[in-house]
C-alpha cells in the first residue's frame, strides 16, 4: 500500500517509506534501501520553509531534490549533510499555495541512490504578512539589474518580531518570526547568516537583552541572553561579528556622579554608552566606555541630559580595524583604538576635521565603510528638516574631509530619527526613512526609482545580492 499523508503544510506532514527501492542509480546495494521514513513539517506554520526528518537504517549522507510540479526543470537541492541515520534538511525557495515534488538522495562512498517521487503542497501566506508592505515602482526598466535580481532585508522591532527578505516586486521570499520579543537591529553577516539583537516591549526602541544568530535554513546558531556569562548590560542599536568571529555590540553604561556643580544631585546616575566584544559563549573579550575618555562634568547640560548622554546609534570597524562610533545627540563620529581604547579623533560638529561648508551634518545613523574605503552615513537633517545620504573621504593625517557624494531625499521621506543608506551598485543607493515607514531606492542624484512602504517602522533596510542568498533563495 502506498503511504498516505496530509498535503497541506499547515500541520505535520508525514511520509512513511519502508525500504525504498525505486530509482536506484549506478551502484550496488551498499547505499540503496536505506531510507526508512520521511517526515515533513512547517515550523511556525511558515509556508515557504519546510523541514524534513529523514531516517535511514544505517549511516549515509542525504540531500533532498525538489521542484514545482508544474516546472520540472526548476530543480533545487539541499546540501548533503554528514553521515548518520537521522537527517534534518530544510527546503527553502518555496512559494505559497504551490505543489512540489521531491525525492531523497542518499549516498555512501561512491554510491548514490534516489527514492521514488513524493509531493506536498504549501499553504497560503498569512494575510497579515501579505498586507505588511507594498512596492511603488512606476517604471521597472530604470531599476539596476543588481537590484532587480537582488533582495531587501527588513525587520520589525515590535512584538512579535519579524525578519523578512523581499524581492524587488515586494514578494516575501524568506521570513522568520519570534514570539514575545522583537528584532531591534539585524545584520546579514559575511558568513551568510543573520545576527540580531532581540528585545521585549520592556526595552525601548532599539534596546534589547538577547543576541540571536540565524541561518537561512532557520536554525539557531547562537542565542545569548542578558544575565548569562559576561553578558550583563543592556545592548542597543548595533551588532556585528568581527573577523575573529567575536560579537561586537553597543552597550548601555552607567556611572553615579556628583552633578551638584551643574545643577544636579550629589549622587545622580549618568547613562551613556560603550562597546562590548563577546566570544560566542558570551565571555567578555574587550570593553570600552564613553566614561573612559570623556568626563560628563565637561558638559554644561549634563544634569538635563544625564538620562541619555550622547546616545550612540551605530558602530563599525574602520579599514584598520579600529572602531567608528556615531552619536545622535552631539552630531559626532568618534574613532576609537580597538586595542587601547584611546579616542583617536572626532568627526562632525566641533570635531577635529575641516569640513566643506555644505558637508556639515546634524546627526548620523548607519555609519559604515564602503567598498572604496569611504565613510558613508545617513544624515537625519533635523536643522533643515531634510534627510540625506553623505559619503566622505577622510584624510586622517591632515584632518580634512572631502564630500564625495551627497544625495538629498525628497521632503516627504524626511526622517528625523533612525535611518540607513547602503549602496546597491555604483549608481544607486537604498535609503531607509524610518519615521516614514519607507525604504527608497534612488540614483546618485536623488532621483526616485523604487519604494517600499511598510506597516511597521524599519530601523534599517539592507540590500542583499543574489549571490549572498544562493542557494537558499534564488530565481
Amino acid at each position: 500500500m502506498e503511504p498516505t499523508y496530509t498535503r497541506k503544510l499547515r500541520l505535520l506532514v508525514t511520509v512513511i517509506v519502508t525500504l525504498v527501492t525505486g530509482g536506484i542509480t549506478g551502484c550496488s546495494n551498499e547505499c540503496s534501501n536505506k531510507v526508512t521514513g520521511i517526515n515533513l513539517s512547517s515550523p511556525g506554520n511558515n509556508p515557504i520553509r519546510v523541514r524534513a526528518e529523514v531516517n535511514t537504517i544505517s549511516p549515509v549522507e542525504i540531500a533532498i531534490e525538489y521542484w514545482p510540479s508544474d516546472a520540472p526543470d526548476s530543480i533545487y537541492t539541499t546540501s548533503f549533510d554528514s553521515s548518520g541515520t537521522s537527517h534534518y534538511p530544510v527546503l527553502t525557495n518555496l512559494q505559497p499555495k504551490r505543489t512540489y515534488k521531491y525525492r531523497v538522495i542518499s549516498r555512501s562512498n561512491d554510491c548514490t541512490s534516489r527514492t521514488k517521487e513524493y509531493d506536498f503542497t504549501t499553504s497560503a501566506m498569512p494575510l497579515w504578512l501579505e498586507d505588511l508592505s507594498r512596492v511603488i515602482c512606476p517604471d521597472t526598466s530604470v531599476l539596476p539589474i543588481e537590484f532587480r535580481k537582488g533582495y531587501v532585508m527588513v525587520y520589525r522591532r515590535e512584538t512579535p518580531g519579524l525578519i523578512s527578505i523581499l524581492d524587488a516586486e515586494g514578494k516575501t521570499r524568506w521570513y522568520h518570526q519570534v514570539n514575545g520579543t522583537g528584532f531591534k537591529v539585524a545584520h546579514f553577516t559575511q558568513a551568510g547568516n543573520i545576527l540580531a539583537i532581540l528585545g521585549t516591549e520592556d526595552y525601548q526602541t532599539s534596546y534589547g537583552n538577547e543576541i540571536l544568530e540565524l541561518s537561512l535554513t532557520g536554525d539557531t546558531l547562537l542565542h545569548l541572553k542578558k544575565g548569562e556569562s559576561d553578558f550583563l548590560q543592556t545592548i542597543h542599536h548595533e551588532i556585528f561579528s568581527d573577523p575573529k568571529d567575536h560579537i561586537v555590540v553597543i552597550s548601555s553604561e552607567e556611572k553615579i556622579m556628583n552633578l551638584s556643580s551643574k545643577g544636579g544631585g550629589k549622587a545622580d546616575t549618568v547613562k551613556s554608552d560603550g562597546i562590548r566584544v563577546f566570544d560566542r559563549k558570551g565571555r567578555l573579550v574587550w570593553n570600552w566606555s564613553v566614561f573612559d575618555v570623556l568626563d560628563p562634568l565637561t558638559d554644561k547640560n549634563i544634569a538635563k541630559d544625564k538620562s541619555d548622554w550622547m546616545h550612540a546609534n551605530s558602530l563599525c570597524q574602520d579599514k584598520d580595524g579600529n572602531y567608528l562610533l556615531s552619536f545622535y545627540n552631539n552630531g559626532q563620529i568618534w574613532k576609537i583604538d580597538a586595542s587601547t581604547g584611546k579616542l583617536l579623533w572626532k568627526f562632525g560638529k566641533g570635531g577635529d576635521f575641516e569640513l566643506p561648508a555644505n558637508a556639515a551634518f546634524d546627526n548620523s545613523h548607519a555609519i559604515h565603510i564602503t567598498s572604496n574605503g569611504n565613510l558613508m552615513l545617513f544624515d537625519n537633517g533635523t536643522t533643515k528638516k531634510l534627510s540625506r545620504t553623505l559619503e566622505f573621504s577622510l584624510d586622517e593625517k591632515l584632518y580634512k574631509a572631502k564630500l564625495v557624494n551627497e544625495i538629498l531625499l525628497p521632503v516627504d521621506v524626511y526622517s528625523e530619527r533612525m535611518g540607513s543608506a547602503y549602496y546597491v551598485n555604483d549608481t544607486s543607493v537604498l535609503h531607509t526613512a524610518s519615521k516614514r515607514n519607507t525604504v527608497v531606492l534612488t540614483n546618485m542624484k536623488g532621483r526616485f526609482l523604487w519604494a517600499l512602504r511598510t506597516g511597521t517602522t524599519p530601523y534599517r533596510a539592507e540590500f542583499l545580492t543574489a549571490s549572498q542568498l544562493s542557494p537558499y533563495i534564488s530565481d
